[in-house]
C-alpha cells in the first residue's frame, strides 16, 4: 500500500498514459501531473523500490502489483466522478473533487457509493 496521495497519483498517471502508449517517459508523467521532471524521477525511484514500477531504458512500466493498485485507484476516481456528476456537480469540479476524495474515502463509504451507483 502507498502511504501518500502523490504516489497514487503517479501510478494513476502512468496507467492512463500506458493506455495509449506502450512506453511511458518521465517527461510525459511530468506534463500529465504538472510537476517537475526531477519530482517524477524521485517518485519513480520510490515506486520502483516498493515494487510498483519498473524502469528500463527510461521507459516506465507498471508491475503487475502496480497495475492492480493503479486500476483500483482509477476505478475509485471514475466512480466518485460519476457519483458527483449524478448529484449535479459540473464535470470539471467533479473530476477535481474525485481526485482528492479517491485517496481519503473509507472502504465502507466507497462500497456504499458503488452500491448506490449500481
Amino acid at each position: 500500500m502507498i502511504d501518500n496521495e502523490s504516489g497514487e497519483d503517479y501510478l494513476e498517471a502512468v496507467l492512463r498514459l500506458s493506455a495509449t502508449k506502450k512506453d511511458v517517459h518521465a517527461v510525459e508523467v511530468s506534463r500529465e501531473l504538472g510537476v517537475s521532471k526531477p519530482a517524477v524521477t524521485k517518485a519513480m525511484r520510490i515506486l520502483t523500490q516498493k515494487g510498483y514500477v519498473e524502469i528500463r531504458d527510461n521507459h516506465i512500466r507498471l508491475t503487475e502489483r502496480g497495475r492492480e493498485y493503479a486500476e483500483s485507484v482509477f476505478e475509485k476516481h471514475k466512480l466518485l466522478t460519476a457519483f458527483l456528476v449524478k448529484l449535479g456537480v459540473d464535470v470539471d469540479t467533479a473530476e477535481a473533487d474525485a481526485c482528492r476524495m479517491e485517496h481519503l474515502v473509507s472502504e465502507a463509504t466507497y462500497t456504499a457509493v458503488k452500491k448506490f451507483m449500481q
